[in-house]
């Protein structure tokens, strides 16, 4: 059987000097993947909030989220591009300040208010993002000892989950509770100056979150962090030459399940508060609603943990293939229940998909040995596959709400597909040797 090759095991060993803490430093950049894990799911909140600001169809509503999800595709290259000419470090102020700037563009939006400026401004935010995203993973990888690299991402994305439950909570009670549209009931029509007031709400969230972001930014750039070094640049070429990534049967399905994976779990996220809000579900406003959704992100941060200790023991296939069958099952009862039984269906689906992103992200590189930077670059792209949410939204537009969730439980059989035989190793290839400074 051939070695699992974790992310962490790619080339970016690096030797560091006896003596230095790394504790200080990776606090730090914790704070980063909570904050941006905070960021995206404000979102959440923020969708239904626009949609009765605008007056938007179920469509136009989940295209915010699908330009959120393009800038991941369009900004990754440049991002790697712009660390290679700046550093590590710099890139991630750089990565927040762009953040800073989309966050005051969205207080702008909100004083216009403006549809197009707020999706042009998204779009800078979730840029940003991006460029932390792949800035800071492989920093985290490195900052300490090698063998403890698995634990120290492992922590920082409990972080991130961490951001995601509580940001439902904050949009709640500062955007949603503080808007007309927030605390009316399904169906309410707001007056032409009930809808300016609800835009103005935005301004003072995203005005906090600017300057969390600047003082961040800040901060990180006269902290002294650790030099990455040379040891994450790509390495071993001439093992690389007569190697095709396509050979390898986990990641040639393991990018779609990452595409597709994104699909459904955004969809549910997006959705949340307009479906429990609906008077045959719970009937809920929408501020009510955004705090039931924080139970969502709370299931992903439990089975994260608890995911942790399981696949110990048991096989990271087989697990999979659980959790995809549960999130079926919840999602099909979603479709076909109603009241309070739909509502906890959802929310549950939050726990089974708790393990299905990093899970398939580590058995998609399984085996690339040389490759798996190139590998761990096409599945990150996959991430953009959450701009395909929009098809939900026309679902929800046609064929109702409710029954939108069948596409969702569509995209769990192909996580099974996966878990079951796309993730089976091919052409398996040892890890390059590590090269240490």
């Amino acid at each position: 059987m051939p070695p699992v090759v974790s992310s962490t095991d790619a080339p970016v060993l690096h030797a560091q000097p006896a003596g230095v803490r790394y504790g200080p430093a990776l606090t730090l950049l914790a704070s980063l993947f909570f904050m941006w894990g905070f960021i995206t799911v404000i979102n959440n909140t923020l969708l239904p909030h626009l949609r009765s600001v605008f007056e938007l169809s179920y469509t136009q509503t989940t295209l915010i989220e699908s330009v959120w999800f393009i800038a991941y595709f369009v900004a990754s290259i440049p991002s790697a591009k712009l660390i290679e000419r700046i550093g590590y470090q710099k890139s991630l102020v750089a990565g927040l300040l762009i953040m800073a700037a989309g966050a005051c563009g969205m207080m702008l939006a909100a004083s216009i208010p403006s549809y197009g400026v707020t999706l042009v401004m998204l779009f800078v935010i979730a840029s940003g993002i991006t460029l932390l995203q792949v800035a800071a993973n492989p920093y985290v990888a490195v900052v300490g000892k090698p063998e403890t690299a698995s634990s120290r991402l492992n922590l920082v994305q409990a972080l991130n989950s961490m951001g995601t439950m509580l940001a439902p909570l904050f949009g709640a009670y500062l955007i949603l509770g503080r808007s007309k549209g927030g605390t009316a009931t399904a169906g309410t029509v707001l007056t032409e100056a009930e809808r300016m007031a609800d835009a103005h709400s935005v301004i003072l969230p995203y005005a906090l979150v600017a300057v969390v972001l600047v003082i961040l930014a800040v901060i990180i750039a006269k902290f002294p962090l650790p030099a990455m070094g040379s040891a994450g640049s790509r390495v071993a070429k001439e093992q690389r030459k007569h190697l095709s990534l396509w050979n390898h049967r986990n990641l040639v399905f393991g990018i779609p399940a990452i595409f597709i994976y994104l699909i459904a779990e955004i969809g549910v996220a997006n959705l949340f508060v307009n479906f429990v809000s609906q008077p045959d579900i719970a009937n809920l406003t929408h501020e009510q609603a955004g705090k039931y959704l924080s139970f969502l992100w709370g299931g992903m941060m439990v089975g994260r943990f608890a995911s942790s200790a399981v696949m110990q023991r048991f096989d990271a296939g087989k697990v999979l293939a659980f959790f995809s069958v549960g999130a079926f099952a919840v999602m099909m009862v979603t479709v076909f229940a109603h009241g309070e039984v739909a509502m906890w269906s959802l929310i549950l689906v939050g726990l089974f998909h708790s393990i299905m992103f990093p899970t398939i992200f580590t058995l998609g590189i399984k085996g690339l040995g040389p490759l798996t930077e190139e590998g761990s670059g096409l599945l990150v792209m996959a991430i953009a596959g959450g701009a395909l949410v929009v098809v939900q939204g026309w679902l929800a537009d046609n064929y109702g709400l409710q029954t939108s969730f069948l596409l969702t439980a569509a995209c769990e059989l192909y996580v099974l597909f996966y878990a079951l035989w796309g993730s089976k190793v091919t052409n398996a290839v040892p890890p390059p040797e590590a090269t240490f400074e």
